[in-house]
């Protein structure tokens, strides 16, 4: 069975590496492409967009993909969207893998905010140094932004307008909660923003946060197209696919 992955999540590689290895399933992992050093997963890969639905639906058929998984960022709310369009356009099985979310814990002090845009007019009331970690899309939300000050964390530069008072930091997860906790200390960090990515390589943010009693802004995911079929993890998704090749 010729299955697309769409995604570059670790979740994506780990289902890549599973299903490449097995015979009778023929995999196609595709990137976004805008990291510009990818960690890539096992087997045949496709960097770049697809053109939205129309696109997306013409490669499916093109390349005769029978099944779809969406394992891509909890936040690639578009490519989710398109690839719920195209997959039901063609009666192709489609699943999304999704992490589950983070949970707060006894000490969190989460505000939750739906967007980007009520996370920068939040951060405005909870302090002065804020650390902002949601990648490097999305910063220009607090390029309005001049009486603070914000250490922008990302794996790759942010394009667009960034604040007048900052610092970018160019890292990768996983962190160390002790490296964490250090960073904090350092900068002085008032407020963390973050995206409720879920996951463990970058929750130590969330326990240093917690250990040094600093309100952390979480940005909630995007929806899912009504009447999605959504899995938690490799293994489900893994049992689904065997399934669907029988």
């Amino acid at each position: 069975m010729k299955t697309l992955i769409l995604g570059g999540t670790r979740e994506a590689r780990e289902l890549a590496a599973i299903a490449s290895g097995e015979q009778g399933f023929d995999i196609v992992s595709s990137l976004a492409g805008r990291v510009r050093d990818p960690l890539l997963p096992v087997g045949a890969v496709r960097v770049g967009g697809f053109g939205g639905v129309e696109g997306l639906r013409k490669w499916l058929a093109d390349n005769g993909i029978e099944s779809v998984v969406d394992a891509t960022h909890p936040f690639a709310g578009s490519i989710s969207a398109n690839a719920a369009a195209a997959a039901a356009d063609l009666r192709l099985p489609l699943v999304h893998l999704r992490r589950p979310g983070w949970s707060a814990r006894p000490g969190d002090r989460w505000i939750r905010v739906p967007d980007l845009g009520a996370a920068a007019k939040a951060v405005g009331e909870l302090g002065d140094r804020v650390f902002l970690t949601i990648g490097r899309q999305g910063v220009g939300a607090f390029a309005g932004s001049t009486r603070q000050w914000f250490l922008i964390r990302a794996i790759d530069p942010p394009a667009g307008e960034l604040p007048p008072r900052h610092e970018l930091l160019l890292a990768r997860g996983p962190f160390r909660i002790e490296d964490e906790v250090r960073l904090l200390a350092d900068r002085r960090i008032d407020v963390v923003v973050t995206k409720d990515s879920g996951g463990d390589q970058t929750e130590a943010k969330l326990t240093a946060a917690r250990r040094a009693g600093l309100p952390v802004v979480m940005i909630d995911r995007p929806p899912l197209p009504a009447g999605a079929v959504i899995m938690e993890n490799v293994a489900q998704v893994w049992d689904w696919l065997r399934s669907a090749a029988e």
